[in-house]
């Protein structure tokens, strides 16, 4: 997290995996806030680290194994995923749950979100995984995936200037707040909320967070 911030500026810190769809949702519902909040604050994003999956083989795995060891059942993953399904469309997300092969480890995938926030491409790279794995079903732990990602957003230096410790050490803070659930919004370093709540009440704690 930023230590020093400008009193000009609200900075939001957003906590999040790639692989959470209602981290996706979340993200287009503080668009949806920031927008409302347009001329009344200068709000920063700062994207921070969370592996829904730390345990994750290098490689990932099979959607499929994943979804049965974690819901006991295909069945009952693809139920959740209807009503996942219907929550996106409202923001303007096409889920392509049944086109996804893989669940990845997403270390490297966070690695690239680090790299990118120094260059002030952060929300273009986070955007860009969202749509790579929910909606064209891509897998965002392979290399090259993230490479072309990588280009397309401008992004300098990648991976060779990947700082793995850092990333790890930003997780490890996030999980020494106490957070095992994203996403989770945390405004002013000091408040946070925690889910895919809708625009107006991001709205509401922006305000409460910084009053003017």
């Amino acid at each position: 997290m930023i230590d020093s911030i400008p009193e000009a500026t609200a900075v939001v810190d957003v906590i999040s995996d790639v692989v959470c769809p209602w981290c996706y949702i979340g993200k287009r519902r503080l668009e949806k806030a920031l927008e409302a909040l347009q001329g009344e604050y200068d709000v920063r994003i700062e994207w921070l680290p969370f592996q829904l999956n730390p345990g994750m083989p290098e490689g990932g795995m099979a959607r499929a194994d994943y979804r049965r060891q974690k819901f006991g059942s295909v069945e009952k993953g693809r139920s959740l995923d209807a009503r996942v399904a219907q929550e996106g469309a409202g923001e303007g997300i096409n889920f392509a749950f049944d086109r996804m092969q893989r669940t990845p480890n997403t270390l490297a995938a966070h690695r690239l979100i680090d790299v990118a926030q120094k260059q002030g491409k952060g929300e273009a790279v986070v955007d860009a995984l969202f749509r790579a794995y929910f909606e064209d079903a891509r897998d965002i732990g392979d290399a090259a995936v993230l490479n072309d990602i990588a280009q397309g957003a401008g992004v300098a230096g990648w991976p060779a200037n990947a700082n793995a410790p850092e990333v790890t050490e930003k997780e490890e803070r996030v999980r020494d707040l106490g957070i095992s659930g994203v996403p989770t919004f945390i405004f002013n370093k000091q408040t946070g909320v925690s889910g895919a709540y809708p625009p107006e009440m991001l709205v509401q704690a922006v305000k409460e967070a910084f009053p003017a």
